[in-house]
């Protein structure tokens, strides 16, 4: 057995920020565990055609490594995957990552105070504290489409793009028109011979603020980073500013209905495609997307939205409910990611014995301020319950949780404890105020969207201004906390 004081799952933002912390406070005895073969996480699976931030690059950075080689406002994700690896290696924890590492059970021992990790379903690490910062955006959703295994064509998941499949004269059928469809679809819609989308519901798109940013653009932000960071923060307020409608008060949202709907009007001439692509529901309700060549795309000859419900699939094609079957060789599904999935992937077993897993589903998913659970000493949660975003960058927020993890596991080293746990009343008081925040918010307003879990609970979103949580988590409250010697 292996030991370690940290042990941190997963290599995408927020590991790597967990990482870089901790040896800038001069922590060495750490390590980060990555099922994958490379670093990265959502900016390593997600290689489709198109496939970019859909916030702008400027601020989805760490505040305290800038980039100045953006090439785009909205960076493509081979430029993500590079700044990550660039991060890595800058800051001197790539040789703390160890690859082909899945974390299959970590159980804490009351007795010792200490997490036993098992990697691989086998090898095993003793550690003081647990991290994970495995994300949200890359464990594929598989649809349930009876026949779906009896298809004699080529098959995949955007996530898992098959890029030796050449889509050049193909009959293609996308299912699902979420964040990453409308990011592949014009993009191959440009090869095939014929793309049926498969719509269950409309998204709402706005205009893409994208241009490209020049060599000389960028020689400025790198001599004057100053100036690179005022951006920034012109960029981050006017996104807080969109939290208002979100959260404060969804009648101001119309505006941004206003201009989604004549994007729309403007890009879409044929009233039977208008008709289609109408969201009908509040704007906000689902993730706002943004693009300037999805709904051209689907006014090609060649691109036909069909609305009417799938059935089943056959070996040469999709059937749908009234009857209709439609060829094709090609199918790719663009349905989403396992939103909670991934951290439940490994069963994390917490005081006497309890499923955190177990323990979500009978009480509910949630943490304090997402990042601690009461009955899980010394476990850590980056990008946890309520504290996704649908208005900015994420990176800020994972920025903030590392920050106030560091100060939990300062507070064990100065206290001389073996492990601190959230009190009970503080996690619960946490949960039911986000809870009711969330009721009068815009994502609460009807829909079914992937902010919901199977109880129809939003577990996801943090209903507040980014500011407003920064702030929550600046300073640890020690009389939140349990400390055990």
């Amino acid at each position: 057995m292996g030991q370690t004081e940290v042990v941190i799952v997963g290599s995408g933002f927020a590991g790597l920020c967990m990482g870089i912390k901790l040896r800038q406070a001069g922590c060495e005895d750490f390590v980060i565990l990555e099922a994958a073969d490379e670093l990265g996480g959502t900016w390593r699976d997600n290689t489709y055609p198109g496939c970019a931030c859909d916030i702008p690059s400027y601020l989805y950075s760490f505040s305290f490594e800038q980039n100045p080689h953006w090439t785009r406002m909205f960076a493509p994700w081979d430029e993500i995957l590079a700044y990550l690896k660039h991060c890595a290696t800058k800051y001197g924890i790539a040789d703390k990552i160890r690859y082909g590492a899945e974390v299959t059970d970590a159980e804490f021992d009351e007795a010792t105070g200490r997490w036993t990790v098992t990697i691989n379903g086998s090898e095993t690490i003793d550690a003081q504290a647990l991290v994970t910062g495995v994300g949200n955006l890359h464990q594929a959703k598989l649809p349930d489409l009876p026949g779906l295994d009896s298809f004699a064509g080529t098959s995949f998941h955007s996530a898992q793009w098959n890029h030796d499949h050449d889509l050049t004269g193909r009959r293609v059928a996308v299912v699902g028109t979420g964040a990453s469809a409308i990011q592949f679809v014009p993009r191959i819609a440009e090869q095939v011979d014929h793309l049926d989308v498969f719509q269950r519901t409309a998204p709402w798109v706005t205009p893409k603020p994208d241009r490209g940013i020049g060599p000389r653009e960028r020689r400025l932000h790198e001599r004057f980073p100053a100036g690179q960071r005022a951006i920034r923060d012109v960029i981050f307020w006017g996104l807080e500013a969109r939290g208002v409608g979100f959260a404060g008060n969804p009648k101001l949202m119309k505006g941004l209905e206003l201009q989604a709907k004549r994007h729309l009007r403007k890009q879409v001439t044929d009233p039977v495609l208008r008709a289609k692509v109408t969201p009908d529901y509040q704007i906000g309700c689902k993730r706002i997307l943004v693009s300037n060549d999805y709904y051209p795309s689907l006014s090609r000859d060649n691109v036909e939205v069909v609305t009417t419900p799938i059935t089943r699939v056959t070996p040469t094609g999709v059937v749908t409910s009234d009857g209709v079957e439609r060829d094709c060789d090609t199918i790719v599904l663009g349905t989403g990611f396992e939103v909670s999935g991934n951290l439940l992937r490994m069963r994390i077993l917490g005081k006497d014995g309890v499923d955190l897993a177990e323990s979500w589903k009978r009480n509910g998913i949630g943490a304090h301020l997402g990042i601690t659970v009461a009955g899980y000493p010394n476990l850590f949660l980056l990008v946890g319950p309520n504290t996704g975003l649908g208005h900015s960058s994420m990176v800020f927020m994972i920025e903030a949780q590392v920050r106030y993890v560091m100060q939990a596991l300062d507070l064990v080293r100065r206290r001389g404890a073996s492990y601190v746990e959230v009190r009970e009343e503080a996690q619960e008081q946490f949960v039911s105020g986000v809870q009711s925040e969330l009721d009068d918010s815009v994502w609460q307003s009807g829909c079914n969207s992937w902010y919901l879990d199977a109880q129809g609970r939003n577990s996801t979103i943090w209903p507040e201004f980014t500011f407003n949580y920064w702030r929550r988590t600046r300073r640890l409250d020690p009389a939140d906390f349990v400390l055990v010697h």
